[in-house]
């Protein structure tokens, strides 16, 4: 008995001084005015983050992770809270405010990108590696995160180097970018892959709804299949490039598949290892991209980190005499001490390709125009130069679609961030054209520098068919004041191939020569019962094919013309004609065949 207390009394022992060494790195390593409390826990009240993407992608911008692994077993049903099976449960538990957000995140993208068959557990395995489920649940009744989360500053010491893109408004500091949010973004992979999850018209990274979506359409970008295993780990590779976290996200992945269940916010467990911690290596330890941080009181400054105690200083030695001065000078000046040196310089840091870059050059895409539905033919590219017109390489380039358009880059996003090659140049990747016509711009600059934009004008113009046939060639029918029994429809082509969405105008004119409306016979109706003889707003279903609305006469007989155009000019005519019909003869009124007696 005696030696199993005394096993558990050093079982607790070592589990403080782990927890320990992890505080103490986690608040050794956070952004300033963020510290860690007693739990582990990073607080700032209103820090904000900025960062932007590094050399190799990743929506974290590789910053540390939380390596805790999931436990054994998954309570499902929850156990009642306060029972001793609910110790720990939390562990295996989801705040339910995330949850909901993880949820509600999959169902969008089941809508908008369902070849993309995101599970919600995805992003509840990435959630609990970046940030613990945001601080265990710590949210607002909008999702919010009760103070932000915010990561180690991006400075190059120990992490990557990725200088301020978003001049501090999302972490805070002017200088380096931090991972920020339960889903851990770097400011410049926020600016494009942001989004609005709760619906307040606000894109914040702190709130769980507008993460969990972002992060959904970022796992979903390349027109990834995550149910395919290899593209699944490519996707959770594109949001922190490291083995040991593709490991981690996937353990915690099939854990809740297996089931979870719903805690109350604010009660989920903290995790205390990072990726950083001393001891763990390169990259495999616990800690979200930020650590995670505690609740601190709105509008208050959360305490600064405590410094370590700093050496005590070797007392000086005592100054030499003075040589006597000059006749005519005032007082003896003592000499320097005999064995003071000038401080030493500290070096100055080697400018990076990106400080180098003084002008944004175009290397390709004028004159872009391109039919509502199509790819554009020619992509954008953008070199970037110094100041006496020398390539830059490895510089990130941003390519941002701007204005009122609809018009996206392939998988879907408006932003894009490439990286150009040894001759400067990065290009963007192919533009997709959408379905609202008109011209936009699609603007380039340098990630984490402030260089003059390019902006490169592009056009969408409507849907063409050059051929525009009837399906039947029967002319139709109708007595006065009745309605045709059959409907015409048309079929589009564009260069032999089906012409779909194309817009189409039905008209019925006067004559084949006259294409003014008629002003009597045949017409249709419109909402009100009203007589209308042309329709607009009309267009071809996905197989190029147009059926119109039911036609109807008035008591005028004559031959009408219904004539159809459409955009791109292909037009054809349908020939309608009112008239009373022939009674069908009745064979009981014919002439007896009988022969005369």
């Amino acid at each position: 008995m005696a030696a199993h207390f005394d096993r558990r009394l050093r079982k607790a022992a070592v589990t403080t001084t782990v927890a320990a060494v992890a505080v103490a790195a986690l608040s050794a390593s956070q952004a300033p005015n963020v510290t860690a409390d007693a739990n582990g826990r990073q607080t700032t009240a209103d820090n904000a983050p900025t960062s932007d993407t590094p050399s190799q992608e990743s929506a974290t911008g590789n910053s540390p992770y939380y390596t805790d692994l999931p436990p054994l077993d998954s309570p499902s049903p929850a156990p009642t809270i306060g029972t001793p099976a609910s110790r720990g449960s939390s562990e295996a538990g989801i705040p339910a405010t995330v949850l909901d957000a993880y949820k509600k995140a999959e169902a969008e993208l089941r809508q908008s990108k369902p070849g993309c068959k995101l599970p919600w557990e995805l992003l509840a395995a990435i959630g609990k590696v970046e940030s613990g489920h945001a601080r265990g649940g710590r949210v607002d009744a909008d999702g919010t995160t009760i103070g932000k989360i915010i990561g180690p500053q991006l400075d190059g010491n120990g992490f990557a180097l990725i200088k301020d893109t978003d001049n501090g408004v999302h972490d805070g500091n002017s200088s380096y970018d931090s991972a920020v949010g339960p889903m851990q973004f770097i400011p410049s992979t926020w600016a494009w892959a942001a989004r609005d999850g709760n619906g307040d018209g606000k894109e914040d990274p702190n709130n769980v709804y507008d993460a969990a979506l972002a992060a959904g359409h970022y796992l979903c970008r390349n027109n990834w299949d995550l149910s395919d295993q290899g593209e699944l780990k490519s996707a959770i590779l594109s949001y922190n490039n490291s083995q040991d976290y593709l490991t981690t996200v996937l353990s915690w992945l099939e854990h809740y598949r297996k089931g979870t269940h719903e805690i109350p916010d604010g009660t989920g467990s903290l995790p205390v290892g990072r990726s950083d911690d001393p001891g763990h290596g390169s990259g495999s330890s616990t800690g979200g991209s930020g650590a995670s941080t505690g609740p601190s009181t709105p509008g208050t400054a959360s305490p600064s980190p405590k410094q370590s105690p700093s050496k005590p200083s070797q007392p000086s030695r005592p100054s030499q005499p003075g040589k006597p001065t000059s006749p005519g000078t005032g007082s003896p000046s003592p000499t320097p001490p005999a064995e003071s040196e000038p401080p030493a310089e500290t070096p100055s840091p080697s400018p990076t390709p990106t400080d180098t870059v003084h002008h944004l050059e175009n290397a390709g895409g004028t004159g872009l125009t391109a039919i509502a539905g199509d790819t554009f033919a020619e992509k954008i590219s953008t070199r970037a130069e110094t100041e006496d017109g020398k390539a830059v390489g490895k510089v990130r380039i941003r390519f941002t679609v701007v204005g009122d358009t609809d018009a996206t880059f392939t998988g879907g996003e408006k932003v894009a961030a490439v990286t150009t090659d040894a001759s400067g140049v990065a290009v963007a990747p192919a533009l997709v054209a959408g379905e609202k016509t008109g011209g936009f711009t699609v603007r380039a600059t340098v990630i984490g520098r402030s260089v003059e934009a390019l902006d490169y004008e592009a056009t969408v113009t409507e849907r063409v068919a050059d051929a525009l046939t009837s399906i039947s060639d029967d002319p139709l029918t109708c007595a006065p004041g009745g309605e045709f029994a059959d409907r015409v429809e048309v079929k589009a082509t564009h260069k032999g191939a089906v012409a779909d969405k194309v817009a189409v105008t039905a008209t019925l004119v006067k004559s084949e020569l006259d294409s003014t409306e008629n002003d009597k016979g045949p017409y249709f109706k419109d909402a009100d019962d009203k007589a209308v003889r042309t329709l607009t707003g009309l267009k071809t279903d996905a197989e190029g094919l147009l059926k119109l609305p039911k036609l109807y006469a008035d008591d005028t007989e004559g031959t009408y013309v219904l004539r159809l155009t459409t955009a791109g000019g292909a037009t054809t005519t349908v020939t309608l004609n009112v008239a009373e019909t022939e009674p069908e003869p009745d064979p009981s009124d014919g002439a007896s065949t009988a022969p005369d007696a």
